[in-house]
């Protein structure tokens, strides 16, 4: 029983009985170096491991890792202990994840044949980990998590974030403070302060029960509870240390009075045991043959360890040295000489072999290398392309930037800095990348790297939300590579005009094409059609759809269709342009394509960009369902990837929909801080969800202010305020004052004209019925209504059912008026539209209708959460749930998990009955 605990060890074993019922948990515990939370670990391994007296309720097995500060730049050396005795099972898993988890690991027949893909190697873990937990309940325990390697960390924490009905617990213990950041949002976490002053004087005694009364209770105020102090300070007080030390000369916590003390019971040792123990701590693996032969090269050898085994500082415990506490480790490395420990890391780095661990060799030479010298260099670049290999891009961008600073050459140590700034991008650490990028930058002339850093940096800014930064380092960058490399140059230019566009400033649009101009760029006709979408944006925000179209078609159409070598990123930046077309239908089309080669690929990086674009497509053709669930989808993924500014424009879409269902508290929730007048026109989804939900409810002034804002403020340009236009249109001409509303007629009516799409030229039509006259009105509605169609956009047609309804009832034809009425409610309770349910109902009311039936009951689908619809129409479309796992970054135990509980909303039984109802489709699922 551990002193002072009992509210911690009573939340570790519901975590571990909820396991056992097939649920999943992970926790994060977090304290001060031996606070607790390593010993709250083992007795979590202890009560999980396998009993046989518990027949009832068995355990599959536990798995353990520690972070080791020695490892912390060698990508999934964490993940490779944690995992080491499972590995047979990674065969089970589906082949892109087997094969991701085998590069990363290093196994044999992993692909390298270009980067692994760190978020495929975390969706692995995830199945990995269900397939282990179907042979029974699964801890996973990982001590020193700040210690771990990044690329091990991410893998883990994208694994537990996704944890839900597998019967699998992670626990997680980081150092905090004096440790390197842990960061794990998303995750519970358990805070660890000290023990109560009963138990530590129950501690206290149990190791200095031979100490007079007044030292222990100088040992208890100075161990302020801390069990490591508690036990330790005694030790230093029998053998005079702490008395040297002075209570009063370690002003930090506990911890650090205890390290001192350990650092002086170390100094106390003989030499050569002092020699083996700076040779173990730089090793920092255990590796007792390793750690031999570096220590017999500075005269010492593993004989001379018993002084300190027998002060308890160090043990040999299965072929290995163990220290018995990470602070002794600390002290035995810190407290030697700057010399001893360089020579400690040249004699390891002699002592490991050039095969099999090339690696921790140069990480050791490096160590041991004060000045230029470009053989470490060189041996670090072939660790960074080792760790790029694998998908461990932290560790990639360390290993370049230690070669950089080791690198005699101005010109390439400029590479390698800027090689390390891509590669931190890649592995989400922005501004250390853009340090980097600024560094390297001044020094470099080759025309892809210098292309590449322009994009690290300006995504960084975009990160920001510094869209000047973003578009000014993009035409900058292609100004200097115009007449060198045409065609990176032209992509820059495309690049920058976005990123103008964005911003929401004309000037920087007009800015952006002016210096296109000047340049005189000639990239080659195969090249893809990168200027023309300049020009095109252009004319764009200038407000001219006739010249503007037309290049964006040459752009999209490319992307569609796979011409000009349009790599998948490149693709997903495009799909966006469908809504300036028009071209709903290709735009979700292209985007389920891109998201199904996302999946299939396990490319995590631009999934939230597609997911956003297919959200938005899906919103426009009416099918809600389908995107609210692709939404929060993408949320969770842009968060975990650290693509903060595609969560925040999916939250924006998810505030849209709230909207449309007049959910009034989730869109204030989500998008109750976005003013329409200052919202960034990314964020333009969130601000336009404020002005719909008011004119859903019928707030008429309000909304029309919203979409006056809108209008005026910097993203008044975007497409999303052109969808707008029509409802801005109705706002006004409901509040009573049409003047207001014919500019935006009249600009929505110019851009429908030239587009190819019906349902524009229906909801152009509908602006006009608003503000005609009686016999104008009627023309016009009826124009709508034949216009709407098959164009797929049910809500639009219903709400055009609706004002006609409304304008048939307004002039005394109540008989006429029923039967649009009617259709546009049918409509509306489909698709889960409430607001204008509720006024359809209204209005069904106004004209004597005498059965208007009440808000019934929803449609089966409608109970089902986001993440339930995803998986029944999947699981409709005839994929097991490995398949739908795989697709989703999802167990298959979850999978099982929400059908489960999709099958009684539903009505259905099993996976075969859900062909019956007909899900399998956006259509189908948009109810």
């Amino acid at each position: 029983m551990l002193e002072g605990r009992t509210a911690e060890l009573d939340q570790l074993t519901s975590l571990l009985a909820l396991a056992r019922t097939g649920r999943s948990a992970a926790l994060v515990l977090r304290g001060e170096a031996g606070i607790g939370k390593s010993a709250l670990l083992e007795a979590a391994a202890g009560a999980a491991a396998p009993h046989d007296s518990e027949p009832g309720a068995p355990w599959g097995r536990v798995l353990r890792t520690t972070g080791v500060e020695a490892e912390s730049e060698l990508p999934f050396a964490g993940l490779h202990m944690l995992l080491h005795p499972v590995t047979d099972r990674v065969g089970a898993l589906p082949a892109p994840q087997a094969a991701a988890l085998r590069t990363a690991l290093g196994l044999a027949g992993g692909a390298h044949d270009g980067p692994g893909d760190r978020f495929l190697t975390g969706v692995a873990v995830l199945s990995l980990l269900s397939e282990l937990a179907d042979d029974g309940p699964l801890l996973c325990v990982v001590d020193d998590a700040h210690w771990l390697d990044h690329a091990s960390a991410d893998a883990l924490l994208f694994a537990a974030r996704r944890l839900t009905a597998e019967g699998v617990v992670m626990l997680f213990a980081a150092r905090e403070p004096h440790g390197p950041p842990f960061p794990a949002a998303g995750l519970p976490e358990l805070r660890l302060a000290g023990i109560d002053d009963a138990a530590a004087d129950r501690l206290l005694a149990a190791h200095a029960g031979d100490l007079p009364p007044y030292v222990r209770r100088q040992l208890l105020a100075e161990a302020r509870g801390n069990p490591l102090a508690l036990r330790e300070l005694p030790a230093a007080q029998r053998e005079g240390q702490l008395a040297a030390a002075g209570p009063q000369s370690a002003p930090g916590p506990g911890p650090s009075l205890v390290q001192r003390a350990f650092a002086d019971r170390i100094a106390a040792l003989p030499e050569a045991t002092r020699t083996l123990l700076l040779v173990a701590a730089a090793e920092g693996t255990g590796d007792l043959e390793t750690t031999a032969a570096a220590a017999a090269a500075l005269g010492a050898a593993v004989t001379d360890a018993e002084p300190a085994e027998r002060k308890q500082l160090l043990r040999v415990e299965a072929g290995r040295l163990v220290f018995r506490h990470p602070l002794i480790r600390t002290a035995a490395y810190r407290g030697a000489p700057l010399g001893a420990r360089i020579a400690a890391h040249r004699a390891l780095a002699d002592a490991l072999p050039r095969v099999g661990q090339a690696d921790r060799r140069a990480w050791h030479l490096a160590a041991a290398t004060t000045e230029p010298d470009e053989h470490v260099a060189s041996v670090l670049e072939r660790t960074a392309e080792h760790a790029r290999a694998r998908g461990g891009y932290a560790a990639e961008a360390a290993a370049f930037e230690r070669a950089a600073r080791l690198t005699p050459d101005s010109a390439e140590r400029a590479r390698r800095l800027a090689l390390a700034a891509s590669a931190a991008a890649d592995a989400g650490h922005g501004d250390h990348a853009a340090r980097l990028a600024g560094s390297a930058r001044p020094h470099l002339t080759d025309p892809d790297l210098l292309a590449r850093l322009a994009r690290v940096r300006a995504g960084v800014a975009r990160e920001r939300d510094d869209l000047e930064a973003a578009h000014t380092v993009l035409v900058d960058t292609a100004s200097d590579l115009a007449e060198r490399a045409p065609e990176t140059a032209a992509r820059l230019l495309y690049e920058a005009m976005t990123a103008a566009w964005a911003s929401g400033r004309r000037t920087a649009v007009d800015a952006v094409l002016e210096r296109a101009a000047s340049l005189g760029v000639e990239p080659s006709p195969a090249a893809p059609p990168y200027l023309l979408a300049v020009t095109g944006l252009a004319r764009l925000a200038a407000g001219d759809p006739g010249a503007a179209l037309p290049p964006l078609r040459r752009l999209f159409d490319a992307a569609r269709n796979r011409e000009h070598g349009l790599d998948l990123r490149e693709r997903a930046s495009v799909a966006g342009w469908f809504a300036p077309l028009g071209d709903l239908e290709g735009g979700v089309e292209l985007a389920a394509d891109l998201e199904r080669e996302c999946r299939e690929q396990g490319a995590v990086g631009p999934l939230p960009l597609v997911l956003l674009q297919r959200a938005r497509a899906r919103v426009l053709l009416g099918r809600h369902g389908c995107a609210l669930a692709g939404a929060e989808d993408g949320v969770r993924i842009a968060r975990d990837s650290g693509q903060h500014h595609y969560a925040a424009q999916l939250t924006g879409v998810l505030a849209h929909l709230a909207a449309l269902d007049g959910d009034e508290a989730r869109v204030r929730d989500l998008a109750g801080h976005l003013d329409p007048r200052q919202a960034p026109p990314g964020r333009v989804w969130g601000a336009a969800a404020l002005p719909l939900l008011d004119l859903g409810l019928g707030r008429y002034e309000a909304a029309l202010r919203g979409y006056e804002d809108l209008a005026a403020g910097p993203a008044g340009h975007t497409v999303v305020a052109l969808h707008c236009l029509p409802d801005h249109v109705e706002a006004a001409v409901r509040a009573g004052r049409p003047g207001a509303a014919r500019d935006a007629r009249r600009r929505f009516a110019q851009w429908a004209e030239h587009t190819d799409a019906a349902w524009a030229r229906a909801l152009a039509a509908r602006c006009r019925a608003l503000l005609a006259d009686e016999a104008g009105a009627q023309t016009a509605y009826e124009e709508a209504l034949e216009l709407h169609t098959g164009d797929g956009r049910p809500f639009e047609q219903a709400r055009t059912r609706l004002l006609f309804g409304e304008w048939l009832r307004r002039t005394g034809r109540r008989s006429e008026a029923r039967a649009p009425l009617r259709a546009a409610l049918d409509a509306f309770e489909r698709i889960g539209a409430a607001p204008w349910a509720g006024r359809a109902r209204a209005e069904l009311r106004a004209t004597g209708e005498s059965r208007v039936r009440a808000r019934g009951e929803r449609v089966p689908l409608e109970r089902l959460t986001p993440q339930e619809r995803h998986v029944v129409r999947l699981a409709a479309a005839g994929l097991t749930n490995r398949d739908i796992g795989a697709q989703l970054f999802l167990s298959p135990r979850t999978v099982g998990y929400h059908l489960y509980n999709a099958y009684p909303k539903l009505g259905v039984s099993s996976r075969g009955e859900l062909a019956r109802l007909g899900v399998g489709t956006d259509e189908e699922l948009s109810a």
